[in-house]
């Protein structure tokens, strides 16, 4: 079975653009585990224009109680940029796997993976303190063969596959040419004995291709399945606001 984890960034997102706690992020990751998600993700980005740092610590808390209640195992998932500050926040909330993202300065959302060939021997060390923590490490990475040798030569436990190009192409009406690029990866992956994540515009169209990669142990997906529920939840929002007003 592939695990779906819920990325809840957009929820704080509309809470932090008017203040106060309207939208509740915390009802609103019932709903997303009532619901039959297996995680939750975040990605507390050092402006807190979404997540902050204290909505971490409440998560951690409310996924602990909410797993002891329904003798569930829901995941929690904390990805970032692979510095001192996101290293902070995963010893301090143990989540169930770090996923180490590359981050540009000013960037809207991520659109690259790791160039481990480069950038590899930096993130060998945090990997090392993350993992002995015991959490699993999954690394955001493009579809290179190569960065999956890299991957587990510097100990990663899974790889994240940047999946933004493959929904372009999907658009594109070329779907199905792009998986192949994504196929040949996730058996290298696996072939290296790496777990296999993916992330990023996968929604309920594409992932009807996305679901047959070999391997693939992990969606996570938070804009598109956000911008689904807003859709097909506005007939219900607005029919029940007119009841409420016609008593």
């Amino acid at each position: 079975m592939i695990s779906l984890s819920v990325n809840v960034n957009k929820i704080a997102t509309l809470r932090n653009s008017r203040g106060g706690d309207i939208p509740n992020l915390l009802t609103f990751t019932k709903v997303i585990m009532d619901s039959g998600a297996h995680g939750i993700t975040v990605h507390p980005r050092s402006d807190e224009r979404h997540i902050t740092r204290k909505d971490t610590k409440d998560l951690k808390k409310y996924i602990l109680e909410y797993n002891k209640e329904y003798s569930k195992k829901i995941e929690y998932n904390i990805e970032g940029a692979p510095d001192e500050r996101f290293l902070d926040i995963v010893l301090e909330n143990l989540p169930d796997q770090a996923t180490l993202v590359p981050v540009r300065p000013g960037e809207v959302t991520s659109d690259h993976g790791f160039d481990l060939k480069r950038e590899g021997e930096m993130l060998f060390p945090l990997i090392q303190k993350i993992r002995s923590a015991g959490i699993r490490v999954s690394l955001f990475l493009d579809t290179s063969v190569d960065n999956m040798n890299y991957a587990k030569q510097i100990d990663a436990d899974r790889i994240e596959l940047y999946t933004g190009p493959f929904a372009e192409s999907f658009e594109a009406g070329k779907g199905v040419e792009s998986f192949l690029t994504y196929e040949k990866a996730a058996l290298a992956a696996t072939k290296l004995g790496l777990g296999v994540n993916a992330g990023h515009d996968l929604d309920e169209k594409n992932l009807a291709v996305f679901k047959k990669l070999s391997g693939l142990r992990e969606v996570s997906i938070g804009h598109r399945l956000m911008s689904f529920a807003l859709l097909n939840g506005m007939e219900n929002a607005v029919k029940t606001y007119l009841k409420a007003l016609s008593k």
